[in-house]
Formats: C-alpha cells, structure tokens, sequence
C-alpha cells in the first residue's frame, strides 16, 4: 500500500486530523463574533484580530482586515497567502493549502491502490493460478495411469484364469 510505505496509515490519517481538529478548536471557540469593523484592530496584534471570525490577519504589514467571504482564498491584492492568517495564527494559507493537497492525495491515492490491489486479487481468484494448474495436471497423470494398471492387471488375471480354466464366459449356455 503507498500511503503505508509513505507512513501514512488510516490509524495515523485519524490521529493527524484528530490533532489537527483539537488545535484549531480553542482557538475557533474563543473567537466572539463582533459587529465591530475588523480594520479596528489594525497595528495591534494577530490574536486579537482573530478574535473575531470574520477577520483576516495580514502578518506583511500588520493589517486586521475584513475576510473576503465571496471568494474561498484571500487574493493577492489583498494579501499574500505566504502572510494571511485566518482562525489561529500560527498557520498561514499557503503552508494549508500545501499540507491538505498532500494529505488529501496522500488519502486519494491510498484508496486508489488498494482498489488496484482488490481487482487484482480478484483477478487471481477467479482464474487457477500456475501451481493450481500443475496440481490438476499430475492428478489427470495419475488418474489415467491408474486407469493403464488397472486395464493391464484385468487383462492378466484374464489370462491367468483361462490358463485354469477359471474364466467366466460371457454367456454360459453357450457350450451346449
């Protein structure tokens, strides 16, 4: 499996987000949602301008501003991803970005291998494979050499009971 050889097991996968979830929820719960405009905590410090979940901290030029709801990624007018902070402060939007794009191709192709893995098992189960193939070979072999003894020892006893005059005829009534 390439997400185990890249050490990235689903135990692990869970634990990661798990971890992930514990450390961005204290900081999301702490945030009160204020009717104050976000330029107010301008020049002051991230923490404070995070309070507030509509806002955007912009570590470049100590900027508290309103979050672009329309758009999923601040953009680059308004501030660099390399120095936006959003929700905690000690992640910025590219180091995300990068970090969920691995983890979610990580898990994407995890799931793709093992389904490669399932149909090529699947595959093998269907059709015998070499040493099944060999086996009913030599059983066929022995079979028809049984079959070979079996025919030549019939074929002695017979001549052994004529010899004697122990052989059974066909019809017994045909001597007289």
């Amino acid at each position: 499996m390439a997400s185990a050889a890249l050490g990235l097991t689903p135990r692990w996968l869970m634990l990661l987000s798990a971890a992930l979830l514990l450390l961005l929820l204290p900081a999301a719960s702490a945030q009160e949602p204020s009717a104050m405009s976000c330029s107010v905590y301008t020049n002051k410090s991230c923490e404070e301008c995070l309070r507030n979940v509509s806002c955007l901290w912009c570590n470049e030029n100590k900027a508290c501003l309103d979050y672009p709801v329309r758009k999923i990624l601040p953009p680059a007018s308004l501030c660099k991803l390399s120095s936006a902070r959003w929700g905690v402060c000690w992640v910025n939007f590219e180091a995300l970005i990068i970090t969920m794009s691995v983890l979610g191709g990580s898990v994407l192709l995890g799931i793709t291998v093992c389904c490669c893995c399932c149909c090529r098992n699947r595959k093998r189960s269907r059709k015998p494979d070499k040493s099944d193939e060999r086996a009913m070979r030599e059983q066929e072999e022995r079979r028809v050499r049984q079959e070979e003894r079996r025919a030549e020892m019939k074929s002695r006893h017979d001549e052994i009971r004529k010899k004697y005059g122990l052989f059974k005829e066909q019809n017994p009534y045909e001597k007289f």
